[in-house]
């Protein structure tokens, strides 16, 4: 029996999977993190409270990371670009029916539930495309990818706005469900990765057990205790990543900065956060230090950023608050999912992708409810990024165990390896 050994290329029809991928992660999390535009109009209309109103944002950040699994488990199963064409179709369904407005429930259906499982279907696959067509350059090629987010988020920050003033909140979702079938577009763009014939080795029926098990999704991977403490990481740092752009926009209004103004916050945001996913992931693939090191730095300074970022008291300096956020913050994203290739290793990179997503829902689930509920209970925004703060800050400190156990596991790996070269 063949067992193929695919290696990345590294380029060629590569760049084109980075470009589709981009795209995909401009019309899903690009989109979600611009949901802030549409808080304070769909709470004024429905006459609820913050926390009630964040939980349209929590249900779909939870739903998007709860099936990431299953969607790793889908994309094992039959492709990439099958599962992506059916995330773009789910996400443009919920989008949809949202613009009908029926309900506040309804939008933690249509939006939350139906919109955040076309988001998982879409983006755990895309970026599982870039690492297996990329190795020596995956950093760059990865920071690439979820640039697209950025340049996406800086242009849909006004664009938005105006949707929202010309057409009202219901009408703008529709020809944002519209862009997103694009999501389809890009899907039928991810070219699945085969091994050349040349490739192919010869082992027998010995190869079919392996050949098997990389079809299966890897829950074996849960007894790495390196993984369960990233996973810990997960959690926190989602509960605090998930937090700023829901309240940026209401805690701009709170000091008197005009609703444009505001939305201009949002267009900072993305621009810095681009150019730190970019130097971030130029550095990483320098490897001046290893990926982990990397993230518990930047991660420990964007929590302390966003600490004191209610110092604000007025546009100009919340913009060069959100400038710093958003550099660290592009940074952390950079380099956050390369690093479970250090953990897992790229054979497990899917499984631990999606695992990786699952506890990260946990965070993103509890995270904006928690801070809408301090909001309400003091009647002060500032107390939602102080929350964000501590959480990232405290992430920080299991990044360090990781790498540290993950250090411990090569050097014995290394050991091993050379006590049986002694013997032989």
């Amino acid at each position: 029996m063949k067992s193929r050994i695919v290696r990345p290329p590294d380029g060629g029809y590569g760049w084109v999977v980075v470009m589709s991928a981009s795209i995909i992660m401009g019309l899903t999390t690009a989109v979600l993190k611009n949901f802030g535009l549409f808080f304070l109009e769909i709470q004024a209309h429905f006459g609820v409270l913050t926390s009630t109103t964040s939980w349209v944002t929590s249900t779909t950040i939870a739903v998007f990371h709860l099936l990431a699994p299953a969607a790793s488990a889908l994309t094992l199963r039959f492709s990439q670009r099958v599962v992506i064409i059916t995330g773009g179709l789910l996400t443009f369904l919920g989008v949809l029916l949202a613009s009908l407005d029926l309900s506040l429930p309804w939008l933690y259906f249509s939006l939350g539930i139906l919109q955040g499982t076309g988001f998982a279907f879409s983006w755990l696959p895309a970026n599982s495309m870039v690492s297996h067509y990329f190795s020596r350059w995956r950093p760059i090629a990865m920071a690439t990818a979820s640039a697209g987010e950025c340049v996406f988020a800086f242009s849909f920050s006004p664009f938005f706005q105006w949707l929202i003033g010309m057409y009202g909140w219901q009408g703008a979702l529709l020809i944002i469900g519209g862009l997103q079938l694009n999501i389809c577009v890009c899907g039928a763009l991810m070219r699945p990765l085969n091994a050349p014939q040349t490739d192919a080795l010869h082992e027998g029926d010995a190869a079919a057990p392996s050949e098997k098990r990389k079809t299966i999704f890897q829950c074996s991977l849960l007894r790495k205790p390196e993984l369960c403490l990233y996973f810990v990481f997960a959690i926190l740092s989602a509960a605090g990543i998930f937090i700023p752009p829901l309240f940026m926009v209401a805690f701009s209004n709170s000091l008197g900065i005009e609703n444009y103004w505001s939305a201009s916050i949002l267009s900072v945001l993305a621009l810095a956060d681009l150019v730190g996913r970019l130097t971030c992931g130029w550095l990483a693939n320098l490897r001046l230090m290893r990926n982990l090191q990397l993230l518990t730095m930047v991660t420990t300074l964007y929590g302390v950023v966003l600490l004191l970022l209610p110092l604000s008291h007025n546009y100009w300096v919340v913009a060069a608050f959100t400038a710093l956020y958003g550099f660290l913050f592009g940074c952390t994203m950079a380099i956050h999912i390369t690093a479970i290739v250090d953990i897992v290793t790229l054979e497990g990179f899917d499984s631990g992708l999606g695992l990786f997503m699952l506890f990260r829902s946990i965070g993103g689930f509890v995270g904006p409810p928690a801070a809408g509920w301090l909001v309400d209970l003091t009647s002060d925004y500032s107390c939602a990024f102080y929350l964000s703060g501590l959480c990232l800050v405290l992430s920080a400190f299991f990044v360090v165990l990781v790498d540290r156990l993950v250090q411990r596991r090569k050097a014995a790996e290394a050991q091993t390896e050379r006590s049986m070269d002694r013997r032989s």
